[in-house]
């Protein structure tokens, strides 16, 4: 499979967020290889959206939304649970990134459960906190360049037929966007 070029991030965040629908993010940990298809993203944008980590300022937390695209930008959030975001932006934008809120599991699926401690496939990577806990993505893979076959890497994917948009989750800011997308395979 092919990894998804740099170039690939540089559009909009919304549009990166449709595109990024139906990839494949493979996780190497050791020799073994955990991936899905991805299934459900958010975009984030910078100064026209409220509900941004980037909406304010750059942050230690945040700087990684404001470089290039292409790198991973991982979150602690609740104090508890990591979540798993990429760098994506068209070059007149400041900052910008897709959070992937789940995955269809595809290999590696008996790590993915121990990781989460759980053997639901339905619910194994079903949510953006499940889906870093089941590929093991914590603050170690922030700002990884996701353009080259790493530990941490997307590449093309399959088809699919339609994109279901809907307001984003679990925010009580600019909720009219829909910038939610998700695919059914």
């Amino acid at each position: 499979m092919t990894i998804l070029p740099r170039e690939f991030y540089s559009k909009d965040t919304v549009t990166v967020a449709k595109n990024l629908l139906g990839k494949k993010i493979i996780r190497m940990i050791g020799q073994n290889e955990i991936s899905g298809i991805i299934t459900e993203t958010e975009a984030y944008r910078h100064n026209d959206d409220p509900a941004s980590h980037a909406f304010r300022k750059i942050t230690d937390r945040n700087k990684v939304m404001f470089e290039e695209v292409g790198f991973a930008y991982v979150y602690f959030t609740y104090g508890m649970y990591f979540c798993f975001n990429i760098v994506a932006k068209n070059p007149k934008s400041v900052a910008g990134a897709v959070l992937i809120r789940a995955i269809k599991p595809e290999n590696g699926i008996k790590i993915m459960q121990k990781n989460r401690g759980n053997s639901n496939l339905k619910n194994l990577t079903n949510g953006p906190a499940k889906l870093a806990q089941a590929l093991d993505i914590t603050k170690e893979q922030y700002g990884i360049d996701l353009t080259k076959k790493s530990e941490l890497y997307i590449t093309e994917g399959i088809k699919f037929k339609k994109i279901i948009s809907s307001p984003r989750i679990g925010i009580t800011k600019a909720v009219d966007k829909l910038w939610n997308f998700k695919i059914e395979i």
